[in-house]
């Protein structure tokens, strides 16, 4: 059973946290997605928090954190996460984000590499998109408000999942969209405004954790070719490719478990 979320504060605002697991066992943080929050970690947490003192938080921008006006840039997200960190006490943590999450932890792979004992990188890529798109979502939702988040919502699904899925599961679907349509519209335009900035490409080469790069099979936001270019550049990194699109946790679940806790059980004992 998932702990209840709590509000965390830390040096940089109030971030919505929950804990699971042994307090004692080794920390994992998990890094949400664009237009997601930390629910989206559901189907995981009981399979990681037998082995973790698993940490998920809401990233800037998004479900109970804290929504400053943008633009945010992935210097401020990276510091949010090494704030959550400091506020629990946790010196070092294996981390695991995906698409705008695995973005942030490419950046504390360069930039905090002291603070990470293990770093998964799943369904992301050093240069997400192109800059003109993420600035034109951003205008228009900030433009639109409520039903410029809806109107993403609704077209969602083909970004996210593979057809099959689609049909097959549409109940996760539907709730990974009415999350979407939830969040704040500046913190998702915000959010954006980072992804469109944030290029990590030339710095990869200077992460030196342990990294395993997570791709879907059928992700046309990042796909498996962003993953085999990082790998080449992140000296000893890991790739592997399980059956879905963006979304992979959701997707393919028990995939996704199986390869994130093999990478962590073999990079922690380093």
């Amino acid at each position: 059973m998932s702990q209840a979320a709590l509000s965390l504060n830390t040096r940089r605002g109030a971030f919505r946290v929950t804990v699971d697991g042994d307090p004692d066992a080794p920390a994992l943080i998990l890094s949400n997605s664009l237009g997601t929050t930390l629910e989206m970690w559901d189907p995981q947490v009981a399979a990681l928090a037998k082995a973790f003192r698993l940490v998920r938080y809401d990233t800037r921008g998004h479900g109970g954190s804290p929504v400053t006006p943008g633009p945010y840039d992935f210097d401020g997200l990276g510091q949010d996460v090494l704030a959550v960190l400091d506020a629990l006490a946790i010196e070092t943590a294996a981390f695991c984000g995906i698409s705008m999450g695995g973005h942030t932890g490419l950046w504390l792979g360069v930039h905090a590499p002291a603070r990470l004992r293990a770093l998964a990188v799943c369904n992301s890529a050093a240069r997400i998109g192109a800059a003109s798109a993420w600035h034109e979502r951003a205008a228009a939702v900030r433009a639109n408000g409520a039903a410029g988040m809806q109107a993403l919502a609704d077209s969602a699904p083909g970004r996210w999942f593979s057809e099959g899925f689609i049909q097959a599961q549409p109940a996760v679907v539907q709730r990974a969209q009415a999350g979407l349509a939830r969040i704040a519209p500046e913190g998702y335009a915000a959010c954006c405004e980072a992804l469109a900035t944030s290029d990590l490409r030339d710095s990869l080469h200077r992460i030196d954790v342990p990294t395993l790069l997570l791709a879907g099979a059928h992700d046309p936001v990042t796909t498996v070719a962003h993953a085999q270019a990082m790998q080449a550049a992140i000296a000893g990194a890991q790739l592997a490719v399980v059956p879905a699109s963006h979304l992979s946790n959701l997707e393919a679940p028990q995939a996704f478990e199986q390869v994130v806790l093999e990478f962590m059980a073999s990079a922690l004992v380093r």
